[in-house]
């Protein structure tokens, strides 16, 4: 749905809210123009029900206010004296209309020094619980957002395990562009494990100002552009699934590829406009390896001397590993029962039909891609037969069908048409980003699925806290409390936070002892 489409719906809700209270408003004292007045009329229910004007601003933010929108109309009732539990249940089944019912054919009475506190302990919990969630909830779209680390694409920097908080206001919060869903969950309601949300209506994509870019490197959350699973956890079922934006499934990597840049992968590594792109220095790559031997690796000193985590394969005396840095690479050169180590990896020209754009003319793989120009907002790019491939998906989709535009990309013999007319060239609408994992190898990143469009984007990992160990079954403690960005080695800030804790309930204790005495 567009702006115009969104606006002539608050339109109508507002003719709604007009026609099914104007009396109320009356009998509290109020003019009858004040219900007519769009936001205002919000803010003058407020007072009729003695709650404050602030709540008219959680109207207004999506998923929070599907928990609002209930609370008010109970609200209203109970402001005139309509408090039964009858009335509670039929302004709900209802959707609010109850309270026409109310406007229309009973004598009521404004009750405006009402006592707000809950009747009964029940009601109390029920009350605390509906705020604690509209708390969670704009803290969760807004601020920040807890996820887990369910893959070993980052693994140095991120493992497997790690919990993190996810900043959205780094490079600028996006408000929920489904209004309609289970608040603070993704695609999925947990437990009964039904979709979490309806597809229509839509919310036009909108992103609060940010204040830093995204820079080279930098590890990003975003919602994996080519998703169609119903759900996450019901990842390779073989169905098509449509699914807004903001819930595609969630995906982290590290961001080497900017908006503008010319990005090429040789033999692995990524080169920026012909320059080998350096990464921080927490961030290690790994490639996979077979290694042969005269006898088994110990797995313990595989773990704690070299640093190899990944489950590896063995079958006589050959190792496969699936992912090993530089670093763990040349102390395994040393040990003495490694005979010889060999890279696993493609050659230049070598073709895999799973690899973006899925051309043959772009005959590329992991090892060996590109290169190609990641487009920039603004920038225009010549289109012709050879070309099409790499931004066809960009043109029809990214800015296309997912921001409400029917473009369609056909070709008459050499010559691109879009929507039936001959185009040579086409200027970006967006920013778009190359997102990859440091286990090149081992990583489903760009180099499968392509470029990542700005809207896209969730948010930037800040802050692990707390890790989990599936291999030993136990925490890892010197994560805890860890930043993921930085230099050197990650230090937990664990002691300094239990330290705060207990100074804070000492000093609860020394407040509340004084006012007692």
């Amino acid at each position: 749905m567009s702006w115009t489409g969104w606006f002539i719906f608050f339109l109508i809700v507002q003719v709604i809210h007009f026609a099914g209270t104007w009396k109320l408003y009356q009998i509290a004292g109020r003019k009858v123009w004040e219900a007519a007045v769009p936001v205002y009329n919000a803010v003058v229910l407020m007072r009729i029900i003695n709650r404050p004007w602030w709540w008219t601003v959680l109207l207004f933010i999506p998923i929070v206010n599907l928990i609002m929108f209930p609370v008010i109309w109970v609200e209203t009732l109970r402001s005139f004296g309509r408090n039964s539990t009858t009335d509670t249940l039929l302004v709900i089944i209802t959707l609010g209309f109850y309270i026409y019912y109310v406007n229309y054919t009973q004598k009521v009475s404004h009750l405006p020094e009402r006592s707000l506190k809950p009747r009964t302990s029940a009601g109390e919990w029920v009350s605390s619980i509906l705020f604690a969630v509209v708390a969670a909830t704009i803290v969760h779209g807004y601020v920040m957002q807890p996820f887990t680390i369910p893959t070993s694409s980052l693994e140095k920097t991120l493992l497997i395990g790690d919990f993190l908080f996810v900043s959205k206001f780094h490079y600028g919060a996006r408000p929920p562009m489904t209004p309609v869903a289970f608040p603070m969950v993704h695609d999925t309601i947990p437990v009964i494990n039904k979709k979490s949300y309806l597809t229509k209506p839509q919310i036009p994509y909108f992103r609060f100002p940010g204040f830093q870019d995204i820079e080279r490197n930098d590890i990003v959350v975003f919602n994996w552009p080519v998703d169609t699973v119903n759900a996450f956890q019901q990842y390779g079922d073989g169905k098509y699934y449509y699914k807004p934006i903001d819930k595609k499934s969630n995906y982290v990597k590290r961001c080497v590829g900017l908006p503008g840049d010319s990005l090429e992968v040789r033999d692995g590594y990524v080169f920026i406009n012909g320059k080998q792109n350096q990464l921080p220095d927490r961030a290690k790559i790994q490639f996979s390896y077979e290694i042969k031997t005269n006898g088994p690796l110990n797995p313990e000193l595989l773990q704690n001397r070299y640093n190899i985590t990944d489950r590896y394969g063995y079958e006589s005396n050959t190792y496969r590993f699936a992912a090993i840095s530089d670093e763990s690479l040349a102390l395994l050169k040393n040990n003495p029962n490694v005979v010889e180590i060999s890279k696993l990896h493609s050659t230049k020209g070598q073709w895999d039909t799973g690899i973006f754009p899925n051309n043959m003319n772009y005959p590329w793989n992991n090892d060996f891609f590109g290169p190609l120009y990641i487009p920039k907002k603004g920038a225009a790019v010549e289109i012709t037969q050879q070309t099409i491939p790499l931004y066809k998906r960009v043109i029809e989709v990214y800015e296309g069908s997912e921001l409400g535009i029917d473009n369609k990309i056909t070709q008459s013999g050499t010559q691109v048409l879009l929507n039936g007319q001959p185009i040579t060239e086409y200027t970006f609408k967006q920013n778009y980003y190359w997102m990859m994992g440091d286990n090149r190898n081992n990583s489903e990143d760009a180099r499968t699925w392509g470029f990542v469009p700005f809207n896209h984007v969730v948010g930037k990992p800040v802050f692990i806290w707390a890790s989990w160990d599936n291999l030993t079954g136990s925490v890892r403690w010197d994560r805890v409390f860890t930043t993921v960005g930085g230099s050197g080695q990650p230090v937990s800030y664990l002691l300094y936070f239990i330290i705060l804790v207990i100074a804070y309930l000492v000093f609860d204790f020394i407040r509340k002892r004084r006012k007692t005495t």
